[in-house]
């Protein structure tokens, strides 16, 4: 089969879902655009902050992408194309979009309060101390993950360390500009995108050369000041002018494959059981970002939501964000399935990255960019991504530690609320972790992340139901999930316990318990015929 049906049927049903199926998911959860928005209701110039829909857009995507939707599909090409492809598409339209949007307007109902505060809200204490502590935890792989993959990208890529760090310096100058000096954002966008190409060119001529161990530690000091800094001197622009590396990225793919048309070459299936792992449910673990992910949540309910301009805005941030990303898993997914099995196992041995840097360096040879450039250019691309979603992650992460020991009863609170004193915790564990604990724990990332998602739909669900909102989009998706998630942690379980690695069998036996526990809860208020007086009325 021809990739380029692949890609242009994908990207049809990507539009047409967006207008259907996302409006009516607008409709039934009544979406306000007269309604004032957290950003304007608790403007504080640091966290929230009105923002306009197309620099919000950027931040939001360029902040959930990352590497995600780029190694997910590649990993999970085992299985053969045909089942990847269509997880992608029906995950991204009903499942992922749904948990995005979902999370992102339900946030946007409370006062720009993370998922964990919306369980709070809706389930009591005890179920957002339980999710609070596990997303947290579950942040600091990510920090830990984050962290090794932009250390190894920089010692390794010189090119890509020194282009990443005039990235900062652009992107400050640019948000002091718009933000503070009156600057058209269209003058500053012309301006910023052009000056965003040219210190990718003065990267290359201009190699800064490190130590691992020496990123490592200029990462963490640079996530503190990250996580700690206003959003609109840094996160914002950064995230903004980062997304149309991957936009480019994106058209100069798409363009390569109209003009190249390259034949699938990997098979439709591969079988069920393959080297040990069994497509369900490991599958809809490994392909992650690409269809469904936790951390969306978590980044629309954490910094998204707190810069939303008007409500109207949620459904193209929210639900379109993720389609654009199920576009992006598709384009990963061809430029695995085009090239022959010997030679996706060898390219695979420097990385899904590496298999994808290369397709796509392909395509844009077709169109005249020299090979070596093109796969340089994506390469420098996916670890800038990969910068953008570690400064998330960790601010996320200090979100969620600030509202976990928050007590509004209490006229003084306790230190570790202060937002200098969460961030540095955050920092300093994560750090710790990407030094070279985090691999020991690495394999149950996939399945944490998962059952992140199934928990934040249950969340949704419940306050829509509680709100008397039409909830009833979001029980199969969540039920699904769950199945997934647990299947996958005992099966993780099994395996560490056959291996020895006793320590790796309490962190999963940990999530199974939680799951089990909020979805008991979840569940007695969903499908139970307890009172459903609403919680708020301002909801």
């Amino acid at each position: 089969m021809n990739a380029l049906w692949i890609v242009i049927i994908s990207i049809i049903v990507f539009i047409v879902a967006y207008i259907t199926y996302g409006s009516w998911l607008a409709k039934q959860w009544g979406i306000d655009p007269t309604r004032k928005t957290p950003a304007h209701e608790m403007n504080d110039g640091v966290d929230y902050v009105p923002t306009k829909p197309a620099v919000l857009l950027g931040h939001h995507f360029a902040s959930i992408a990352g590497a995600g939707p780029i190694n997910g599909p590649i990993q999970a090409a085992i299985f053969g194309w045909v089942p990847v492809l269509l997880w992608i598409v029906v995950g991204s339209i009903f499942f992922g979009g749904v948990h995005d949007f979902g999370s992102l307007f339900a946030s946007v109902r409370h006062k720009g309060k993370s998922i964990g505060e919306v369980i709070h809200t809706n389930m009591g204490k005890k179920g957002m101390m339980l999710f609070s502590v596990f997303a947290w935890l579950t942040l600091l792989l990510v920090v830990a993950a984050f962290t090794n993959i932009v250390a190894s990208t920089f010692a390794s890529v010189p090119a890509a360390a020194s282009s990443s760090l005039m990235f900062i310096v652009l992107a400050v100058t640019f948000g002091y500009a718009v933000y503070r000096k009156g600057l058209s954002l269209k003058i500053g966008t012309i301006v910023g995108v052009i000056a965003l190409f040219l210190c990718v060119y003065l990267g290359y001529l201009f190699p800064l050369q490190l130590s691992l161990n020496t990123w490592i530690v200029i990462m963490m000091v640079y996530i503190f000041i990250a996580s700690t800094a206003p959003v609109w001197i840094l996160l914002q622009p950064r995230d903004y002018l980062n997304s149309f590396l991957l936009y480019a990225m994106i058209a100069g793919a798409v363009l390569g494959i109209v003009i190249f048309r390259p034949s699938i070459q990997l098979p439709a299936v591969t079988g069920f059981n393959v080297n040990g792992q069994l497509m369900f449910p490991m599958l809809f673990v490994i392909v992650a970002c690409g269809a469904i992910s936790g951390f969306h949540s978590l980044v629309a309910s954490g910094t998204t939501s707190k810069q939303i301009d008007n409500e109207k805005d949620a459904k193209a941030i929210g639900y379109g964000a993720m389609l654009i990303e199920g576009v992006l898993a598709v384009i990963a997914l061809v430029t695995a399935a085009y090239i022959s099995n010997g030679e996706l196992t060898e390219l695979l041995k420097g990385g899904p990255v590496n298999v994808f840097s290369s397709g796509v360096g392909t395509f844009m040879s077709k169109f005249g960019i020299p090979f070596d450039i093109g796969k340089s250019f994506v390469a420098l691309a996916v670890s800038a991504f990969a910068l953008t979603s570690l400064d998330t992650a960790t601010r996320l992460g200090r979100f969620i530690f600030q509202e976990f020991f928050d007590n509004p009863e209490k006229e003084k609170q306790s230190v570790l609320t202060n937002m200098y004193v969460s961030t540095a915790i955050t920092v300093i564990i994560g750090g710790y972790l990407a030094a070279g604990g985090y691999a020991r724990i690495w394999p149950i990332f996939g399945s944490a992340n998962q059952l992140l998602a199934a928990l934040s739909l249950l969340a949704v669900a419940v306050w829509l139901k509680k709100t008397g909102k039409n909830y009833h989009m979001l029980t199969i998706p969540m039920i699904f999930m769950l199945v997934v998630t647990l299947f996958a942690l005992v099966l993780l379980i099994k395996s560490n316990l056959a291996a020895g690695n006793y320590i790796l069998v309490v962190f999963p036996v940990l999530l199974f318990v939680l799951a089990i526990v909020l979805a008991k809860e979840g569940y007695s208020i969903i499908f139970g015929s307890q009172d459903l007086q609403d919680t708020s009325k301002s909801n």
